[in-house]
């Protein structure tokens, strides 16, 4: 198959890697040093059960809508940040056209998919999440990831929309990914899956990034364990507002399954290091947002959000 990967970074480069070592041809659109090195030196990839050291294909926005078309692929992968959506999406849309492929969304949050649904249908909408995976540039060109690195994709906001021969497609695709030794799975309601996630990203992301703590210290922590938990169960409440259901066996498990992670820097944590803007319209911003329209407080979210925000 024909992959784009727009938004190389850690965990944009991860899968394209993954799936170029498995035969398929990746592009991947990504800009400044990083899209300099990739294109000189080629791309190297360090994860604990995968080594990556090739040639690739790599561009910016302006060398794609100059030398490519939307047909030369079968799908456009979305790992931007969060923040990044609308702005890659408004200067991609002249482009895109009626005959662009189906699109993949592999970013934090709930509100990705409805901006890519409202450029190229709902029906060529994917929604997708990266589960136990951690990956960051650690220089220009070089990659680290760890964790299982697993993906749950399935179109957006579910496959009752979607015909039969739509979502025979969409498993075609996650065939190829497990083929390339990416263990993935189909789901039917994907934005359940997304608001599940954001369960995680609004415990330990946001108070990550505001402590300096990784996953383990924030979970081993007798104060803070109370406060992931509590953020997460904010997350619960909102969800609603989407018309998705979230009890607190989605709290539970999800705050046992980050109390089980190995010790990894969040991404809003390394964001935060480096200087670079935080997801936190993304991930605390959603959960505001939801609670406001429902009047129902959020004040754990409400509180970590404005300390990042001072901080900032």
């Amino acid at each position: 198959m024909r992959f784009l990967i727009i938004g190389a970074g850690g965990i944009g480069c991860y899968y394209g890697a993954k799936l170029q070592n498995a035969g398929h041809c990746v592009r991947y659109l990504a800009r400044g040093e990083h899209l300099l090195a990739m294109q000189k030196q080629g791309l190297q990839v360090s994860h604990e059960t995968f080594q990556f050291g090739e040639a690739v294909q790599a561009f910016d926005v302006p060398q794609l809508l100059a030398t490519h078309l939307p047909e030369h692929y079968d799908l456009i992968i979305l790992t931007t940040k969060s923040g990044a959506t609308a702005a890659i999406l408004a200067d991609l849309k002249p482009w895109l056209g009626a005959d662009c492929p189906p699109f993949l969304s592999l970013q934090n949050g709930v509100d990705n998919e409805p901006l890519i649904a409202n450029v190229v249908g709902v029906n060529k909408t994917l929604g997708g999440l990266g589960v136990r995976i951690s990956g960051h540039i650690i220089s220009p060109g070089k990659v680290e990831v760890t964790g299982l690195a697993q993906i749950i994709m399935g179109p957006w906001p579910n496959s009752e929309r979607y015909s039969a021969a739509e979502v025979e497609s969409i498993d075609d695709i996650v065939t190829q990914f497990k083929c390339a030794n990416i263990p993935t799975q189909l789901s039917a309601n994907i934005q359940h899956e997304l608001w599940r996630k954001l369960i995680i990203n609004n415990g330990i992301n946001p108070l990550s990034a505001l402590t300096g703590l990784d996953t383990q210290a924030l979970t081993c922590h007798a104060t803070l364990t109370k406060i992931v938990y509590q953020l997460m169960a904010e997350v619960a409440c909102v969800a609603k507002a989407d018309n998705v259901e979230l009890t607190k066996n989605d709290v539970d498990e999800m705050y046992d399954l980050i109390c089980n992670f190995a010790a990894i820097k969040t991404s809003m944590l390394v964001d935060k290091e480096k200087g670079n803007p935080l997801e936190l319209d993304s991930i605390c911003g959603a959960v505001l947002q939801r609670a406001a329209k429902l009047g129902i407080e959020t004040p754990q979210t409400e509180l970590v959000s404005a300390l990042l925000q001072l901080q900032e």
